[in-house]
């Protein structure tokens, strides 16, 4: 009997596995919120095969892109101004929704990760 209940359990929770359709959010128009230290920061951007253009406070920053797979990408800045421009940002959308996704991103080396939302505009 307990490991006809511990097979049940075993299936519940294999069973139960969030799918992620990363695909649908390589390239488009998007908004995305983030909060660091109780701060929302929005902006929008739009992402290409080659390229992401972002715009934050009426400032325009570009990035090339480069897929590492379907649900991880690495942004290196075109024209960086400062040092912390310079470093490349890695990505990983951790799960996704029909119009948005959940990701965690950081500086490429680095253990501190934000967490933000970015919804599909068109």
């Amino acid at each position: 009997m307990k490991s006809l209940y511990l097979l049940f359990l075993l299936c519940c929770f294999s069973c139960y596995e969030s799918s992620r359709n990363c695909k649908d959010f390589k390239t488009g128009k998007f908004r995305s919120e983030v909060v660091i230290d109780g701060v929302v920061y929005k902006s929008t951007f739009r992402r290409t095969e080659e390229f992401q253009i972002e715009v934050y406070n009426a400032k325009i920053d570009s990035a090339k892109v480069r897929w590492v797979n379907d649900c991880e990408v690495v942004f290196k800045t075109i024209n960086p101004k400062s040092m912390a421009d310079k470093k490349d940002i890695h990505l990983k959308i951790l799960t996704t929704t029909d119009s948005s996704y959940t990701f965690e991103y950081s500086y490429v080396g680095e253990t501190r990760k934000q967490k933000g939302i970015a919804y599909k505009v068109d």
